[in-house]
C-alpha cells in the first residue's frame, strides 16, 4: 500500500462529470462544467478514452449519440474531428485531455476516470501517464479495468507518474449487459478484486449502490486507503456514503 496522504482526494466532494446542468447548458464532461465545479469548490471527476489517432479525450460514452448530433464509435474519430463536434444543448465542443487539464490548471483536484473496452490495449494508459507528468495540480488515476492500473503501477517511475496515485473503480457484481465484453477470467477477478498484488491502489472508488460491502470496508478499516462512492444523487444516499466512505462522487443536487 502507499503510504502517502491522500487528504486532498477526500477533502471536498467531488463532482461527477463536473458540476453539469443541461437545463442550464453545461454538459458533462465539458469545460464549462469543470469551471462550473471549480467556482463552487468542488473537485472534478472525468472520464478519458483514446481517439483513432491515440490523442485523448473528456467523454463518458463508447459511442457519440447521446450527446452530440453524430453517431459512431468515439474510437473510430481522430481528435481533431471530435474536439470541432458540438455538444447537444451547449456552446462548446468535445474537450481534448489537453484542453481540459489547461482549463482546470491544478485550481481543484482532479479524478482521471480511463475509460476501457478491456481488451488488454494500454497504450491509452501510457498516453494518459505521458500528459498527467507533465501537468502541475493535484490528481489520480483510477479505472474499472486492473490492466491499465497495473500496468501504470509496474511501469511508474518509467513514465514518469510514480507520484501519482492510482486507484480502482468498482461494485458488487458484473452480470449486468452492460459488462458483456468481459471474459469469466475478468469477471471473476474484478468480483473479487484478486487483482490486487498488481493494482495495488492507492484508493477505492465504489457504487453507492453495493454499500454497505465487505470490499470497501475492508479497504478502508483494512488497508486504510480512501474510499469514495459514486454516485451519488441525493440526501439519502449521501447519508449512507458518509457512513461508509471518506468522500462522495455527485451529481444532480447540493451535497450537505
Amino acid at each position: 500500500m502507499n503510504e502517502r496522504s491522500l487528504d486532498w482526494l477526500t477533502a471536498r466532494p467531488i463532482a461527477h462529470r463536473g458540476l453539469h446542468d443541461v437545463s442550464r447548458g453545461v454538459v458533462e464532461n465539458s469545460i464549462g462544467a469543470a469551471h462550473a465545479a471549480i467556482a463552487a469548490g468542488y473537485a472534478i471527476e472525468c472520464d478519458v478514452q483514446a481517439t483513432r489517432d491515440g490523442d485523448l479525450v473528456v467523454f463518458h460514452d463508447e459511442t457519440l449519440e447521446r450527446l452530440t448530433h453524430i453517431q459512431g464509435r468515439v474510437a473510430d474519430f481522430d481528435a481533431a474531428t471530435l474536439a470541432a463536434t458540438r455538444l447537444k444543448g451547449a456552446g462548446e465542443t468535445i474537450p481534448t485531455f489537453d484542453a481540459f487539464l489547461a482549463a482546470i490548471d491544478g485550481r481543484t483536484p482532479l479524478v482521471v476516470e480511463l475509460k476501457s473496452s478491456f481488451d488488454g490495449d494500454l497504450k491509452p494508459a501510457r498516453r494518459v501517464a505521458e500528459t498527467l507528468a507533465r501537468y502541475n495540480g493535484p490528481v489520480v488515476i483510477e479505472s474499472f479495468d486492473p490492466a491499465p492500473i497495473a500496468y501504470l503501477r509496474a511501469e511508474a517511475q518509467a513514465l514518469g507518474v510514480a507520484h501519482l496515485p492510482l486507484g480502482m473503480v468498482g461494485e458488487a457484481t458484473y452480470d449486468d449487459p452492460y459488462w458483456s465484453m468481459l471474459s469469466p477470467a475478468q469477471r471473476s477477478e474484478m468480483t473479487h478484486f484478486l487483482h490486487y498484488p498488481t493494482t495495488r491502489p492507492d484508493f477505492l472508488s465504489w457504487s453507492v449502490a453495493d454499500l454497505p460491502h465487505a470490499i470497501p470496508f475492508l479497504a478502508r478499516e483494512g488497508l486504510r486507503i480512501p474510499v469514495t462512492v459514486w454516485t451519488v444523487r441525493g440526501a439519502a444516499q449521501e447519508a449512507a456514503a458518509r457512513q461508509w466512505a471518506d468522500q462522495i462522487v455527485f451529481e444532480g443536487f447540493a451535497p450537505s
